[in-house]
């Protein structure tokens, strides 16, 4: 009995990633190229979420400054989301809506690029963010679940799970997380050894 629910649940995630790198694949490889360039140009990559999708914000900070690769370079990322002193600073006497774009308001440059991860695309303070970004001419990405919400608007680039689950959604963008990552560093002129 149990077999058979942790069997649905893994085919499930199976099927919902199957579904999403078919429709993106594509622009991953589009987006890795530009990422790469930038890169390479010294430009930095920002990233936030909210709750789960905060933990997977440090996750990726961690996996572009300190590759699991060693021969890869690092690459300057850094995560909004690990200041606490400073979020609830900026939500206590401003609005927690505020608390990224601030942030980008201020550290970002032209040319960076701006990572939001959120499994609703419904969080005003991501939105507000991706667009702050896009003032600034940075790279606006999203990572979203469900219908994409109004995230997909305010992001160059969305790529939207297919899933109301949110552990589908969440597993489906830890995997884009790790392909993107590769990805750059191939369009980079590193060896494709994973």
């Amino acid at each position: 009995m149990m077999r058979d629910a942790i069997m649905r649940k893994c085919r499930e995630s199976i099927e919902v990633k199957e579904k999403f790198f078919d429709r993106y694949a594509d622009q991953i490889g589009e987006l890795a190229k530009k990422m790469a360039a930038r890169f390479q140009e010294d430009r930095r990559l920002w990233v936030m979420g909210n709750g789960g999708s905060a933990c997977d914000a440090q996750h990726v900070a961690v996996e572009f400054v300190h590759p699991i690769i060693e021969k890869r370079p690092a690459l300057p990322a850094l995560d909004l989301v690990s200041q606490v002193p400073l979020l609830t600073a900026i939500s206590n006497d401003k609005d927690f809506a505020r608390v990224f774009v601030d942030q980008i308001d201020l550290l970002g440059r032209p040319g960076d690029m701006a990572l939001a991860i959120s499994t609703s695309g419904q969080s005003p303070n991501l939105i507000y963010a991706l667009q702050a970004a896009r003032r600034k001419d940075m790279l606006a990405i999203a990572f979203a679940g469900k219908d994409g919400g109004r995230i997909a608007e305010a992001a160059e680039y969305c790529f939207t799970v297919p899933s109301f689950s949110i552990h589908r959604i969440q597993e489906c963008q830890v995997a884009l997380l790790h392909i993107l990552w590769d990805t750059i560093h191939i369009a980079m002129g590193e060896e494709d050894v994973i």
